[in-house]
């Protein structure tokens, strides 16, 4: 395996680099690439999302590289969301209508801290998208943003790192070359990206310069050679590595609690009591991070209260947390209720999709949940709500 930095530029590692590539580029069946990833992927700072974002210059350069023939791209960033929310995002927002060719997966801005749920996230894309869509190529991409450029390889990077280190997956560091420019004087990072996340159209070129200058050397790049067998004899026999290749895609992983099977589930798969009702935020209720439907289960009766069950290692809700939200609580497979407060200053402004995950379990099993409204709220709040957008299972 290959990790060495590709060209000698420190801001890329090829790994394994992009096999099916190659020959998906010489054929002429569609190409499909999909971005999963946080506000900076859906194009966040950009003049216009959908041409000036580096998700949408990539999908352009690779429309220009996959000359006469279609290339579909999905936008499946998601502003504020995690690697977390990312592995059960996946199905629903990337794979839904098919398997994909190629999958850029940016969430470094956005995990926090903690190193084992970065890496349960991240794996469990991986994972799930090697189960599901085997012939998908992944790379990982790093945007900069303050946290990321407080040295070359900074905490979710390194992390993030670990886990595309373990799977051969190909990284590109975005970060890495911005500290440089910094350090270098070639770079203001206020005029860069002026609230320290989201770049402006000159960030989002640089951000796709790179994933270009990858994909070139990704493309050029020789394939691996049967030993024995030339070029033009390899190119003739049916490809049998792909069978021992698929049997290595899926190792031991490195956290047995990675979201390798999480899923949103429709909220009308629980059952609730009769003070809940099914509705959509209406178009002058402000809604931020999410392009999707808003059609969910809402009440804001303090006695309301739901349950569902699932089979799995955990299990969890998708909350669309605003101005009004209140206070609940869950109980696990009987067991004690534990508060759910999500309220933040961010609440304040809009409704929002938040995820609250339930603990992981040490084994996967049938996992049964109960949710109940408290009439409790944070301070800030101005009322008791409880908006149930998706049921969670992992």
């Amino acid at each position: 395996m290959n990790n060495q930095n590709s060209g000698g530029n420190p801001s890329i590692t090829p790994r394994r680099g992009l096999p099916g590539l190659r020959g998906k580029l010489a054929g002429t069946a569609p190409l499909t690439v999909a971005f999963l990833g946080g506000s900076i992927t859906e194009g966040a700072g950009a003049s216009d999302a959908e041409s000036t974002s580096w998700r949408a210059l990539t999908g352009a350069y690779l429309q220009q590289l996959y000359a006469g023939h279609p290339v579909r791209c999905i936008n499946a960033g998601v502003g504020g969301t995690t690697s977390t929310f990312g592995a059960h995002r996946l199905q629903e927002h990337v794979l839904r209508e098919g398997p994909v060719d190629l999958l850029f997966v940016e969430f470094s801005v956005n995990d926090g801290e903690d190193r084992e749920e970065s890496i349960r996230g991240m794996e469990g894309i991986v994972r799930q998208c090697r189960r599901l869509s085997p012939q998908t190529e992944l790379v990982f991409v790093y945007t900069a943003a303050d946290k990321n450029l407080t040295g070359y390889k900074p905490f979710n990077i390194a992390v993030h790192e670990e886990v595309a280190a373990y799977y051969g997956i190909p990284s590109i560091d975005c970060a890495a070359k911005v500290y440089t420019m910094i350090h270098t004087g070639e770079l203001d990072w206020r005029k860069f990206a002026p609230d320290g996340y989201h770049p402006l159209d000159a960030g989002h070129a640089l951000y796709a310069a790179l994933v270009q200058e990858f994909l070139q050397q990704a493309v050029a790049r020789a394939p691996c050679r049967t030993a024995g067998v030339t070029e033009a004899e390899e190119t003739a026999l049916p490809d049998h590595r792909a069978e021992a290749e698929e049997e290595l895609l899926l190792p031991a992983p490195l956290d047995i609690r990675n979201y390798e099977y999480g899923r949103l589930l429709d909220y009308s798969g629980a059952a609730y009591s009769a003070a809940f009702s099914p509705r959509e935020l209406l178009p002058e209720e402000p809604l931020m991070n999410w392009r999707f439907s808003t059609a969910h289960a809402c009440t804001d009766d303090p006695q309301a209260e739901f349950s569902f069950t699932v089979t799995g290692q955990c299990a969890g809700l998708v909350l669309l947390y605003g101005p009004d939200s209140g206070i609940a609580e869950y109980s696990l497979n009987g067991g004690p209720y534990a508060d759910i407060n999500l309220f933040d200053d961010w609440c304040l402004e809009a409704y929002r999709p938040i995820l609250a995950l339930f603990p992981v379990q040490a084994e996967r099993g049938v996992l049964r949940i109960t949710v109940r409204n408290t009439g409790r709220r944070d301070s800030r709040s101005t009322g008791t709500g409880l908006r149930v957008l998706k049921l969670l299972s992992s």
